[in-house]
């Protein structure tokens, strides 16, 4: 059984979580706060124009001298969003957020945002995926040895 990022979504739920890009850096992990999440997507009306993530914050606000009230998301978030399909496999989200050294990938499907895939939601649907192989091969044993 392979899982794909869809069928994680459908376990899930597709919720995603956005601001605008004018917003304020505040507004945004004010959101990610309440949510309990690690990074919001930054949308200009259905298209997505960037991402934030805590990482962003800690590298490009309090380490420049910026405060989060005047500094809007815009200018911090990363513009080069990486994105994966409904369809793909999550071995492929696990090979992408390794390569690009990434915890959160959005899902897009004919150019709109569907979902987004997290480090975590990964690492629970690999470890559900091998727990299901172990299954099946001790089940195979099991029947060898009758």
């Amino acid at each position: 059984m392979k899982t794909r990022v869809k069928d994680v979504l459908q376990s899930k739920g597709a919720q995603i979580w956005a601001v605008p890009p004018d917003a304020t850096v505040f507004d945004a992990l004010k959101l990610m706060a309440d949510k309990n999440i690690g990074s919001v997507l930054v949308m200009d009306g259905d298209q997505l124009v960037g991402i934030l993530s805590e990482r962003d914050y800690a590298r490009k606000v309090i380490l420049h001298g910026r405060t989060s009230h005047d500094t809007p998301v815009s200018e911090i978030m990363t513009k080069d969003v990486k994105t994966i399909s409904p369809d793909q496999p999550i071995d492929a989200c696990m090979a992408s957020m390794t390569e690009h050294h990434i915890r959160h990938l959005p899902v897009v499907a004919e150019g709109k945002v569907v979902g987004l895939i997290s480090i975590g939601d990964v690492v629970k649907a690999v470890i559900e995926d091998q727990a299901f192989l172990l299954d099946q091969m001790e089940a195979y044993i099991a029947g060898q040895s009758l």
